[in-house]
């Protein structure tokens, strides 16, 4: 699967707000090293290049259109391909930054502590996640996907719970953490425009079963996706569709040995 940055920054002011946000509550002050851990197309780089302009900045993503955007119109900073599953710093990073891109991955169990144990004492992980999969942007999602002839195709992409209970991820960070700080936030979006909630997830959670479809198959996947989303979040009487989003938000700083 490929990322389209353009796609991904039709919103760009709506998906930077929780990355602000985030990295308004880091505890940091004059750091060294900063990893922004799945960069995107690089609107999250600005924000900690810009808090910190003295700092050795590096953007790391495993897709090179999401690279390549974030590099030709960010900040300077380095820009690295890799897999955040394996990726090891060249050394101890006093800040490891991620916005909206852990709940892509599996085994948070096994994620978190690693991330942490990559910090020196005193180092912070500040990560955000979406958290609105029983949401029904992303529940129709599922059950149109499995409910259609193209259900053996997508089951195998289907996540129904990436993202665990804030409790959860306590009990994973807690143990390596001097403070730790978790907590969620639902940001009401205001959307305008024809389909305003599939052009959201267009540039996100719908983009991976569309490519696994022909172009046949994803038109007839995406046009009953949009009539039940239509049903969903129907529009307001001054013409916006409201789309809550809940997101979860993590800052930990790493304790002592």
């Amino acid at each position: 699967m490929s990322w389209d940055p353009a796609l991904y920054l039709k919103y760009g002011g709506e998906r930077t707000r929780p990355a602000a946000d985030l990295l308004a509550r880091v505890p940091v002050i004059d750091p060294l090293q900063v990893v922004d851990l799945g960069c995107g197309p690089g609107n999250s780089t600005a924000l900690l290049a810009a808090r910190w302009p003295s700092a050795h900045v590096t953007a790391i993503d495993s897709d090179h259109a999401m690279l390549d955007r974030a590099w030709r119109s960010g900040p300077r900073c380095r820009y690295l391909q890799a897999d955040i599953t394996t990726w090891q710093p060249d050394q101890p990073p006093d800040v490891i930054f991620s916005n909206a891109v852990l709940h892509w991955l599996d085994d948070h169990a096994t994620l978190f502590p690693r991330l942490m144990r990559l910090l020196p004492p005193g180092g912070v992980l500040a990560v955000q996640m979406p958290c609105n999969f029983e949401a029904p942007s992303h529940a129709l999602l599922r059950q149109v996907a499995r409910s259609g002839p193209w259900a053996k195709t997508l089951e195998p992409l289907l996540r129904d719970k990436p993202v665990a209970e804030p409790e959860i991820y306590h009990r994973w960070v807690a143990p390596l953490s001097s403070a730790l700080e978790i907590w969620e936030t639902t940001y009401l979006v205001r959307l305008s425009g024809a389909d305003p909630v599939l052009s959201w997830v267009r540039g996100t959670a719908l983009r991976p079963l569309l490519d696994a479809l022909d172009d046949k198959a994803a038109g007839m996947y995406e046009a009953t996706y949009a009539e039940r989303l239509r049903e969903a979040y129907p529009r307001e009487a001054d013409g916006v569709t409201l789309f809550p989003f809940r997101r979860l938000f993590i800052v930990a700083t790493r304790a002592e040995e």
